[in-house]
């Protein structure tokens, strides 16, 4: 079980709504990954993520798709590429992730409340 937070804790982690413009297979990743570009609509732009959705996700599939990630964590290096967000994802009964998404489209940018 999680610890118990405050309300401004939660309030500083910036989570917005972004589209894939662009999924790549990520095959120097250490476990199995695939690059997304993500765009955030204006005020936050396009970002770089790498998320290790191989299980259920093909990157021709990706494109166009809505995902939740954090935007304002500091960059990671992952091997050869700068992951600048954190996509968001839950696991599946065995593990596998599956992505955190609005169940309608809104728009790009736009911050979870």
């Amino acid at each position: 079980m999680a610890g118990t937070i405050t309300f401004a804790d939660f309030e500083a982690v910036d989570i917005r709504v972004g589209t894939i413009i662009d999924a790549q297979p990520f095959p120097e990743a250490r476990k199995p990954a695939i690059k997304l570009t993500i765009d955030f609509g204006p005020e936050i732009g396009v970002k770089t993520s790498s998320a290790q959705l191989t299980v259920h996700y093909q990157p021709d599939r990706l494109l166009g798709r809505q995902v939740c990630a954090v935007v304002n964590f500091p960059p990671r290096q992952i091997g050869p590429f700068i992951s600048e967000v954190l996509t968001l994802g839950m696991p599946d009964a065995d593990g596998a992730v599956v992505l955190v998404a609005p169940d309608f489209k809104v728009p790009s940018g736009g911050k979870l409340f």
